[in-house]
């Protein structure tokens, strides 16, 4: 639909037949598409470098160090996931609204970190227990302290389990609409805010519509595809003993 113009991709029945252009993609990029692009790029790849920051230490100790109330732990990790989003809307807006970060991009970033954690979390922990403890018993031995253990050991051996993490991270954040649509207004929207403003009184401009949803879903495909095979081995990591 991108490819035609309004008045063909608003035709009834479909127009099949049709001489491609790209005047509606002109016309997105030409417009206010770019600072939305900017700022779901700013909210979701720092919210994803957050969430491997804090994720992976405290996968670390859940996985290579346990202790009894680990399983309570993991727990209360996997249980704010089944809160509702809307149960969560009031206080958040509120704490947002006091803090003065209404239309404001460190609030979708700590929104969307804070939802991805957990997640980030249970991951990571999985692809941690794959590795073996003698590893870390070596490193000890040899005088390696936590920060050794983390670069030298764990981030090697879980690069693709990272690289899955990271993506799955960055696809929640980048196609998040609730919380952007009612803690932004305009400076600090999304393109996911972007797109629905072609849903207007005037009516729907599918053509734009269209143009626009594949401008914003590229990024996400193209890291996809570059990162699709560590995404498998990440994926499938423990999956064969």
């Amino acid at each position: 639909e991108g490819l035609k113009t309004e008045p063909q991709a608003a035709s009834s029945p479909p127009t099949i037949l049709f001489l491609p252009t790209l005047a509606e993609y002109q016309e997105v990029l030409s417009g206010d598409f770019p600072p939305f692009f900017i700022n779901s790029a700013i909210a979701s790849l720092v919210s994803t470098l957050l969430v491997l920051v804090l994720g992976l230490p405290a996968a670390y100790a859940l996985a290579i160090r346990p202790v009894g109330k680990t399983r309570d732990v993991l727990f209360f990790f996997i249980s704010t996931r089944f809160l509702p989003f809307a149960a969560s809307l009031v206080p958040l807006y509120l704490l947002a609204r006091d803090l003065q970060l209404l239309d404001n991009i460190l609030a979708l970033i700590l929104i969307y970190t804070t939802i991805n954690l957990p997640l980030g979390v249970w991951l990571l922990r999985s692809f941690l227990l794959e590795i073996p403890n003698d590893l870390f018993e070596a490193a000890r031995v040899d005088g390696a302290q936590f920060r050794h253990e983390i670069l030298r050991i764990v981030v090697p051996l879980i690069a693709p389990g990272l690289a899955a993490t990271s993506l799955i991270c960055l696809i929640f954040s980048w196609n998040e609409f609730f919380y952007a649509v009612n803690f932004t207004s305009s400076v600090a929207a999304t393109a996911p805010i972007f797109l629905v403003s072609f849903i207007s009184g005037r009516g729907l401009f599918y053509a734009k519509l269209a143009a626009a949803a594949t401008l914003a879903s590229l990024p996400v495909l193209l890291a996809g595809w570059i990162a699709q095979k560590q995404l498998i081995r990440g994926l499938t990591m423990g999956a064969v003993k």
